[in-house]
């Protein structure tokens, strides 16, 4: 006679499962999100000026007159970072409807970054920040960064890192909305 066959293990459950696990991912995304930003500019948006990448000068209080009550989205960028690459068509979409103002850190001086700009076809207002000091300022270390600002030039929203468009055009909506 042949010993049986033995019986099949039974099945192990996992503790959480995937659930969990995303809900896990995405606490630990929103906390890092926060702990990177710790540094970043609240309140009221300090005075920034200077050279736009065409020569022309220009100021956060002029383009906020201009945008004519509408909130506006201030991005910081980098002409070597390659998540501000992938964001520049969102940027560009995102600058047909809203007042946007985009800084250029550590990019060059204003020839170097109209040629940059020319080169990759975007068309949103560049103010030049060479050194890196109006970005520093605002508490920006890292690139890409944005702050929605309101019509009375406080910040309403920031965050640092890829976002989406629908994101920023929600928080922009949301600075008009309920400024």
């Amino acid at each position: 006679m042949s010993a049986p066959a033995p019986s099949p293990a039974p099945p192990t459950r996992r503790r959480f499962g995937l659930p969990w696990e995303i809900w896990f991912f995405l606490l630990a995304f929103v906390a890092l999100q926060f702990w990177q930003g710790r540094e970043m500019q609240a309140g009221a948006m300090p005075p920034i000026a200077g050279q736009l990448a065409d020569g022309r000068p220009a100021s956060l209080e002029s383009i906020l007159r201009e945008a004519g009550g509408k909130p506006l989205l201030l991005y910081v960028w980098s002409s070597s970072c390659p998540i501000c690459r992938a964001e520049e068509g969102t940027i560009s979409a995102l600058a047909e409807d809203w007042p946007v103002l985009t800084l250029a850190m550590q990019s060059g001086n204003a020839e170097t970054v109209s040629k940059f700009m020319q080169e990759r076809k975007l068309g949103y207002p560049a103010l030049v920040d060479a050194r890196g000091e109006i970005a520093w300022s605002l508490g920006v270390r890292a690139t890409p960064a944005w702050f929605v600002v309101d019509r009375r030039g406080a910040i309403r929203f920031s965050g640092l890192g890829y976002t989406t468009g629908w994101g920023l055009r929600a928080r922009l909506w949301w600075a008009q909305a309920f400024a």
